[in-house]
C-alpha cells in the first residue's frame, strides 16, 4: 500500500473540512500534507486523524497546516436538540464549560438556556 493511499481518509476529511490551499506530495515514501485551515479546532481534527491512522510520531507522514482564523476556537452553528453544555462538551469535553461559551456569545445570547437553530456561535480559545 502506497503512503498517500494509508493516509486517504485524511485527505478525505481534510476536503470534508474545507482545507484551502492544499497540497500533497509523496516523497522518498513520506506523504507531505500542506494547507490552511479555518479554526483551530478544524487543525485539531484533523491531526487527530493522522494520529489515529499513523500513531503519535509517524515517521511517514509531515503535515504543515496553518490557521486563518486563531481568533477563536471554532465557529458553531446550532443544531435541533443541542444545548451549550452539549456542544462544550464536543469542544472541551467539559460540559460545564458552556458559560465560556455564553460569555462569547452574550451579543447574541441572552439566556445560556436558550439557544435557537441555525445560530452561529463562537466556541472560544481557552
Amino acid at each position: 500500500m502506497s503512503v498517500k493511499a494509508k493516509y486517504q481518509a485524511v485527505l478525505d476529511l481534510g476536503q470534508q473540512l474545507g482545507i484551502k490551499n492544499g497540497d500533497v506530495t509523496e516523497d522518498g515514501g513520506v506523504l507531505k500534507i500542506k494547507g490552511e485551515a479555518n479554526t483551530p479546532y478544524v487543525k485539531n481534527v484533523l491531526w487527530d486523524k493522522i494520529k489515529e491512522i499513523g500513531g503519535e510520531s509517524a515517521a511517514d507522514i509531515k503535515a504543515n497546516i496553518s490557521v486563518s482564523d486563531d481568533s477563536v476556537y471554532h465557529r458553531h452553528t446550532v443544531k435541533s436538540g443541542e444545548s451549550l453544555s452539549k456542544i462544550a462538551k464536543h469542544y472541551y469535553g467539559d460540559p460545564m464549560k458552556y458559560t465560556k461559551i455564553f460569555d462569547a456569545n452574550t451579543n447574541i445570547l441572552k439566556n445560556p438556556d436558550v439557544i435557537h437553530p441555525d445560530q452561529e456561535l463562537v466556541i472560544p480559545n481557552l
